[in-house]
């Protein structure tokens, strides 16, 4: 099927358990955040697996497609059961996609903010892709270790070739996955960016941090009026504003890859269904550069 690209690798099969080993030495639980709920979501650590296939999210199209390309593990980004519930029926959005799972023998795992701060992770695939080099996380690193190898969310380096941001706003748009969310810009258009940071996923909590950087743009997604405005004010670097599935789903061939290679009898590929939510988006006509007047 054309959502699922399959490579092929050794015989026999792993286990679940086996399975959740190595996603967790890539992506150390201890790394993820404290809000956060990362881990095996469904699934018996002693049940075979020789297929994994990984997605951003776990919807029902990603859940059927998995089913139907006979995986017998998914890896997600996002925790289906991130905010609390207290229960699972079939008649529950979340518990339907979980019952279904479980009746065809798939295992469900969520890697989320602890791929993010991982080493290869989240962001430094984002960071790659858009040829900034992977430097020091955004959050704190603890004295004595090297900035350059530091885990954390986000990512500070150069970028390869110094690009207004004009320039700078279309290569994301040319890198990152389509989606109709697109990219946007806030700042001065001819800005010359050559030192970027990037947080994958939300991150408008990070403008404060950033505004403290030597830094010349921010890449993040679902950012806001207010905190972008008053970050501009403040005298912040411009930012660029990205489709959050855009800016993470790159992360899922990283994984599909790492798990093919730490394991030959695994099977691995990524279901290439566009999971971001926005389906209509109409620009408008272009308006003329505003002052503090028209605010």
């Amino acid at each position: 099927m054309d959502e699922v690209n399959t490579e092929a690798s050794g015989p026999g099969t792993a286990t679940v358990g086996e399975v959740v080993a190595l996603i967790e030495d890539a992506y150390p639980p201890r790394l993820a955040e404290s809000w956060d709920a990362c881990g095996l979501v469904c699934g018996d650590p002693a049940d075979p697996v020789s297929r994994v296939l990984v997605a951003l999210d776990c919807t029902d199209a990603v859940a059927d497609a998995a089913i139907d390309a006979g995986a017998d593990f998914l890896l997600v980004h996002h925790p289906p059961l991130l905010r609390g519930v207290t229960g699972v029926p079939v008649t529950h959005p979340k518990g339907r996609i979980i019952h279904r799972l479980i009746r065809e023998g798939v295992a469900l795992y969520a890697a989320h903010t602890s791929a993010d701060a991982a080493r290869p992770g989240v962001n430094d695939r984002l960071a790659e892709l858009l040829g900034v080099t992977p430097g020091a996380p955004l959050t704190p690193v603890p004295d004595g270790v090297d900035p350059l190898t530091a885990t954390g969310i986000g990512r500070v380096g150069d970028l390869d070739t110094p690009m207004t941001l004009r320039e700078f706003a279309d290569r994301v748009a040319d890198r990152l996955p389509t989606t109709v969310w697109g990219v946007r810009a806030a700042g001065d258009p001819d800005r010359m960016i050559r030192r970027v940071a990037v947080a994958s996923g939300s991150g408008d909590s990070f403008l404060g941090t950033v505004a403290g950087l030597d830094v010349d743009c921010f890449v993040t997604s679902d950012l806001r009026h207010h905190p972008v405005d008053e970050h501009l004010r403040g005298g912040g670097c411009v930012v660029v504003d990205t489709a959050h599935w855009a800016s993470e789903f790159p992360w899922c061939a990283q994984a599909a890859e790492m798990l093919a290679t730490a394991d030959p009898r695994l099977s691995t590929g990524v279901i290439d269904l566009r999971t971001d939510p926005w389906t209509v988006h109409r620009p408008g006509a272009v308006p003329s550069p505003s002052t503090d007047k028209d605010r």
